[in-house]
């Protein structure tokens, strides 16, 4: 039986992105994908693989952590060499590109890193209608190596101060590489080159869109699941939500939701999934109200790792519970679980240095449930990004204001309160939460800001509030900027909306007398408040 993941690709233009370990290969892949190209990434390991499997029309190497020079460093399939596709290199790529195909690189030159100014030599075809040559544009460089040495049939293109051959190209061959990253918002025309490479020198089609993948994922899950029923168990999120829509519209009520509402969401949250499934869609839905089990399990706890596994066991024992009184309601055996696994959950679980989702990733949502429940799995979003999934939501038909939600962690509001969880401090965050998201959408910033949350820090505070002495918790507030949610900005508020937000909470909320603004910002690799 054909795989249903082959059967929604089988007719699309595709690309092979080769990962050598860097930390924004998944922006390569976003680009691709924004240009309207279908993608997948794979590492070095496992490329010749997925080469084979994936049949693709252009092949990009990604940028990574080592060292061409060291002995046993990563390096490209020669397939992919011989194969007459068009490569473009990145970084790293560029690097193993220039010595398997017989130039040199060397390390002990001057490093490179941020911004730098690249200024065109020669016209490639590259770059055709984007630079011209003798003029000089903004990219992001990160590298100690360089080549010294190209191949035989390469140019330069473009130079910079510390990489003389910051593009250098075979043409003949459609082999083109940069010492630079186009993929990152810091090269400003990095995404129209990725662009330029995918449409211009490979000539592939724009035919990766949302309504397109609506129809094949049906089809694929139609063909996945036959007669069967499947659960799909519900979080409140955008990404099992917008499973749970297009499995419905695939197979209907031989679906069934679980909502197991732990207490933890925020203020209203569960009333919405549950009106949204129910009242919206029609979808079938059992909301199992689990919350004193939850808050019970977690009173006291402070370590955030024993949080995360507490809930993640918990999550499992009810809708395990759950699973098997569905099963005995008349109509057959439940076969399949639906999960909302997405694309970036693929990748580093196969990611070559074990992925970050090793250790940031250890709730349910992403772990999955235990094989006793013997299930076959049914992922139909596990080919998007989160941007992705929302355009898909969008084609669904769900609300705006549901699919363009802030993400939210699934362990909820226990990590939002670091230290010790107690019901009293749940529901102070909550309160507090709740109306500083109130604010930030009074003010028209909800959209503009890619993710907003309080935070109950485990510090209390001595306070005058009118003529009595206070002794209360202080409250973070947070709000980034970010374009892929994988680096982030702290949002610069107009002190007038923080003034706002903070005088409501320490007015409206009891047991917080202090509010302070996180400026922390994120780079590449870091993980969320703990």
């Amino acid at each position: 039986m054909t795989a249903p993941h082959d059967e929604i690709v089988a007719h699309h233009d595709k690309v092979l992105i080769v990962d050598f370990g860097s930390q924004v290969t998944q922006l390569i892949a976003r680009r691709v994908r924004e240009a309207g190209v279908y993608c997948e990434i794979a590492p070095f390991q496992s490329a010749e693989a997925a080469f084979d499997r994936l049949a693709p029309k252009a092949v990009i190497l990604s940028g990574g952590p080592a060292s061409v020079t060291d002995a046993n460093s990563p390096r490209a399939p020669q397939k992919i060499f011989d194969a007459g596709l068009p490569i473009m290199s990145i970084c790293y790529g560029q690097q193993t590109t220039a010595v398997q195909l017989g130039g040199v690189v060397e390390g002990g030159h001057a490093a490179e890193f941020g911004r730098a100014e690249i200024e065109i030599r020669e016209k490639s075809a590259l770059f055709d209608g984007l630079w011209e040559v003798g003029k000089r544009y903004t990219v992001w460089m990160s590298h100690g190596d360089r080549v010294t040495k190209l191949p035989a049939g390469f140019t330069v293109k473009a130079t910079s101060e510390n990489a003389p051959f910051a593009i250098a190209t075979d043409e003949a061959r459609r082999i083109y590489t940069t010492m630079f990253h186009p993929e990152v918002v810091h090269t400003p025309d990095g995404a129209k080159l990725i662009s330029n490479f995918v449409h211009k020198v490979a000539g592939l089609r724009s035919d990766w869109t949302m309504a397109a993948f609506r129809q094949e994922a049906i089809a694929a899950i139609r063909h996945q699941v036959g007669q069967g029923r499947v659960l799909c168990g519900l979080s409140g999120g955008v990404d099992s939500a917008v499973a749970a829509v297009l499995l419905h519209e695939a197979i209907g009520d031989r679906l069934t939701c679980v909502f197991v509402d732990q207490g933890l969401l925020r203020q209203g949250e569960a009333k919405e999934v549950v009106t949204l499934f129910r009242d919206h869609y029609n979808i079938p839905l059992v909301h199992v109200d689990a919350a004193d089990m939850f808050i019970d399990a977690l009173e006291g706890e402070a370590d955030p790792e024993t949080k995360r596994k507490t809930i993640g066991r918990l999550f499992i024992e009810v809708f395990d519970a759950e699973a098997k009184k569905i099963a005995a309601d008349g109509r057959g055996p439940l076969e399949f679980l639906a999960q909302g696994t997405l694309y970036p959950d693929v990748i580093e679980s196969v990611s070559f240095t074990g992925g970050p989702s090793v250790t940031i990733k250890s709730h349910h949502n992403v772990g999955g449930l235990p094989a006793r429940m013997k299930m076959k799995l049914v992922e139909p979003l596990r080919e998007l990004f989160k941007d992705e999934v929302r355009a898909l939501g969008r084609e669904l038909g769900l609300p705006e204001a549901f699919v363009g939600r802030h993400p939210f962690p699934g362990p909820g509001l226990a990590i939002r309160c670091p230290g010790g969880v107690t019901r009293e401090k749940l529901d102070v965050l909550r309160k507090a939460d709740a109306i500083y998201l109130d604010e930030i959408r009074k003010a028209g910033l909800y959209d503009v800001i890619w993710q907003a949350f309080a935070v109950l820090l485990p510090v209390r505070t001595v306070g005058v509030m009118g003529d009595g002495r206070t002794y209360d918790h202080v409250c973070a507030l947070r709000a980034v900027t970010s374009v892929d949610g994988m680096t982030a900005d702290f949002y610069p508020f107009d002190m007038n909306v923080l003034g706002r937000a903070a005088t409501r909470i320490i007015n409206e909320v009891k047991g917080i007398n202090r509010v302070v603004y996180d400026v922390t910002s994120k780079p590449p690799g870091t993980i969320e408040w703990e």
